[in-house]
């Protein structure tokens, strides 16, 4: 269930992070390239929730792994990881079939 007011989508590669977030209630989006480094996109997550109130980030585990996740967790931010056939919320785990 999603609770907070901004959600947050990250593209994240091994070079870059494109990065958009929707405020649900006024529809500003707000977009941005970001270096790769989880301190960078961990600060611009902190910078549209200061400005926007609680967000909820995702993203698609990739080159970063689960690492960036618990940055964003460690910093109150929540966070939802998908993986290929593997969808995590919050610390369970489900299994999702693929159709194809």
């Amino acid at each position: 269930m999603f609770n907070e007011r901004t959600a947050i989508g990250l593209d994240v590669h091994a070079r870059s992070v494109r990065a958009a977030a929707i405020d649900t209630l006024t529809g500003e989006v707000i977009e941005a390239r970001l270096p790769a480094g989880a301190a960078d996109v961990l600060a611009w997550v902190m910078q549209v929730s200061a400005r926007l109130g609680p967000v909820h980030a995702g993203y698609e585990a990739g080159p970063t792994g689960f690492g960036l996740a618990r940055k964003l967790e460690a910093a109150g931010i929540a966070v939802t990881v998908g993986a290929c056939q593997v969808f995590c919320v919050s610390g369970l785990v489900l299994v999702v079939r693929g159709r194809g």
